[in-house]
């Protein structure tokens, strides 16, 4: 697996957790599969029509991220394992995950297939 390629996950990972992007219903159309499903960390789950729906409406939350891990799974498809801490808009409530999300390549570009996030403890200092 060449650097590159972990590289441009992590950049589209990166991309889905902007607050420009969480509000644009195209960009997320883009990068999410019709076939998508996320569970979140109250446990919940989301298909693409949910998340298209939500995420424009809501206050975007201040992400931070680190320690990506990418791992090939097959030809077509990766996962990308990272931490993650959310401050949550207007609470000022930090919490902190473990995100799991996988990718598959349709045509000459990736969209995100599965995402979950494991809530933690917080992270130590690094």
């Amino acid at each position: 697996m060449t650097v590159n390629l972990q590289d441009e996950i992590t950049a589209l990972e990166l991309a889905l957790l902007k607050p420009e992007v969480r509000r644009s219903r195209s960009e997320l159309n883009r990068l999410i599969s019709d076939d998508f499903l996320e569970f979140v960390g109250s446990g919940r789950r989301f298909g693409k029509a949910e998340v298209l729906e939500r995420l424009p409406q809501e206050t975007p939350p201040e992400f931070s991220a680190r320690d990506f891990e990418l791992r090939r799974l097959g030809d077509q498809v990766v996962q990308l394992i990272y931490k993650s801490t959310m401050l949550k808009a207007g609470s000022g409530q930090t919490s902190y995950s473990l995100r799991s999300s996988l990718w598959r390549r349709s045509g000459d570009s990736w969209q995100m297939l599965f995402h979950q996030g494991t809530l933690c403890p917080p992270f130590d200092e690094e």
